[in-house]
């Protein structure tokens, strides 16, 4: 076994490799991994924090209407979670062309380019909406890390502890979402970076006075995505096995950057259908999937395409198209509430029914860091409790069911705030319900991690995995859109019985085909 930067042998299910050498070297790379997929989840999530302060700081975009200001800021998190999920795509295949340490050095690098940019143009009040559309789309960057992330870290570990190692990945990786939204507040408030890091705002519309350097929440990431890049370049390894494609790293980064182009490409035909066009997401989101697809699919250099004609088999399966449905219940939704949340704390209690400013509405960014905390810190507790019981299924199972009697809970307190003279009466059972929706999302994804490496073979493994968080990933895009446009008609409970039709949807799939009696696959 080489153990420079590729490893030509690895047998993980061989106990005595695995006690030997294998469990310290991919333990190394486990930790890598969660410290850059941590800065790739706080990066791609970090508008659900900027958008509340834009709007606290008077952006306006040169619109009047509030109305539509206030759908346009929802639209930005919605941008990002379009390309960093279409990115996903091409990501869930790199690894097997690029490398693994090659992957996730290069993808990790490119989130600077986002980090610094949304820093600049957040020091001017003036910066037109289609920069930070521009600026949204490329933090994207950050979002499609997670597909090539977990499907490298798969081919690490043993099939009877990928349940826990992935968890770990995932879980620690999206607390990214949380620690992002507890600590971008918390340096807004002073020159985290002197002169060099500009100027603070004076805050209005119910913050008058106060003294915000939004910026920060973008510059904040620079210096530790430095680290991480470094820290991965030294850190991780290729392994053939996962990697049979791989000639050279430099063709391997080549590759890999090549593969995230056209996605980036599709991505940015998503936006400008969104954003420019104005259509209808349901028709954005397939057609940016389908474009992301062929553009692999017919634009991939020969020495590519063998590769991915081979990957792509998994398409073939039906299997693998439940699971999508299933994943995207449990991460499609921990994404896309993390990013609405802070708002929608905001439109739901921070105004009373006559239009006016609650004086005693809750501080969104000050509570809703909490959700996705716990939501990726349980995350992990799903996969091992899948293992130890050795069902991935029948946690997810129950998990779904207390997702979709939360979600309905969530909905009735809305209404009831809503219409409410106070209605931040409401908030507690608010906040406590929509932990129990973060809970169980956190959960119910971990145990299907569990579960895929048992209706899949070794090969199909790592495509699926990251086939099947790539279309997850688009929660982040959907779920925002949904409560924006929702709100602005005046029923955000709407969305929430959506999602709770679309869970039962679920629940019944994972029932049927992997935990009644009779199912044909045991996971």
């Amino acid at each position: 076994m080489k153990t420079g930067t590729t490893i030509e042998k690895w047998e993980v299910e061989t106990e005595f490799f695995w006690k030997r050498k294998g469990k310290k070297i991919a333990n190394r790379n486990l930790w890598v991994s969660i410290f850059a997929l941590f800065l790739a989840f706080s990066t791609w999530s970090m508008w659900s924090v900027i958008i509340v302060r834009m709007q606290t700081l008077g952006f306006t975009f040169g619109i009047d209407d509030p109305g539509e200001i206030n759908a346009l800021l929802y639209s930005l998190p919605a941008i990002a979670g379009l390309a960093g999920a279409t990115l996903r795509i091409p990501n869930s295949f790199l690894i097997a062309i690029g490398g693994g340490r090659n992957v996730i050095f290069i993808s990790t690098a490119l989130i600077l380019i986002p980090a610094i940019g949304v820093g600049l143009a957040l020091q001017d009040i003036n910066t037109p909406y289609m920069t930070f559309a521009f600026l949204a789309l490329l933090s994207g960057f950050g979002g499609g890390n997670f597909a090539s992330s977990m499907s490298n870290i798969s081919g690490f570990f043993p099939k009877n502890e990928q349940g826990t190692a992935l968890g770990l990945n995932a879980g620690l990786g999206n607390l990214g979402v949380s620690g992002g939204q507890f600590l971008m507040p918390a340096v807004m408030g002073f020159a985290l970076f002197g002169a060099l890091g500009g100027g603070g705002k004076v805050a209005v519309n119910g913050f008058e006075g106060q003294i915000i350097f939004i910026q920060n929440a973008a510059f904040l990431w620079v210096p530790l995505l430095l680290v991480a890049v470094v820290a991965v370049y030294f850190g991780m390894n290729n392994l053939k096995v996962s990697s049979p494609a791989l000639k050279s790293n430099f063709k391997g980064i080549l590759r890999t950057l090549f593969l995230i182009c056209l996605g980036l490409l599709a991505s940015a035909l998503g936006v400008y259908l969104l954003a420019g066009l104005k259509w209808n997401m349901w028709v954005v989101l397939p057609i940016t999937i389908i474009t992301t697809l062929l553009l692999m699919k017919y634009l991939s250099p020969k020495e590519i395409k063998g590769s991915l004609e081979q990957q792509f088999s998994i398409f073939n399966s039906k299997h693998n198209w439940i699971m999508t449905i299933i994943y995207t219940m449990t991460f499609g939704s921990f994404i896309g509430f993390s990013a609405a949340f802070p708002k929608l704390i905001q439109d739901i209690f921070g105004s009373l029914p006559d239009g006016s400013v609650n004086p005693n509405a809750p501080n969104a960014l000050a509570w809703a860091f909490l959700g996705p905390m716990v939501g990726a810190l349980v995350r992990p507790i799903g996969g091992w409790l899948s293992d130890k019981i050795k069902s991935g299924s029948k946690v997810t199972h129950w998990a779904t069911l207390l997702q979709i009697l939360a979600t309905l809970g969530v909905a009735y307190t809305i209404i009831l705030a809503k219409s409410n003279a106070t209605p931040e009466t409401y908030w507690p059972a608010f906040f406590a319900l929509f932990m129990i929706l973060f809970i169980t999302t956190g959960i119910g994804n971990g145990s299907t991690f569990r579960s895929v490496p048992y209706i899949f073979n070794k090969k199909q493994t790592g495509p699926v995995l990251g086939w099947i968080s790539a279309i997850a990933a688009y929660g982040a895009f959907i779920v925002p859109n949904v409560f924006g446009q929702q709100i602005k008609m005046g029923h955000p409970e709407y969305a929430l019985y959506g999602f709770a039709v679309y869970y039962v949807i679920c629940l019944i799939l994972n029932w049927w085909y992997y935990d009644r009696k009779r199912a044909a696959i045991k996971c």
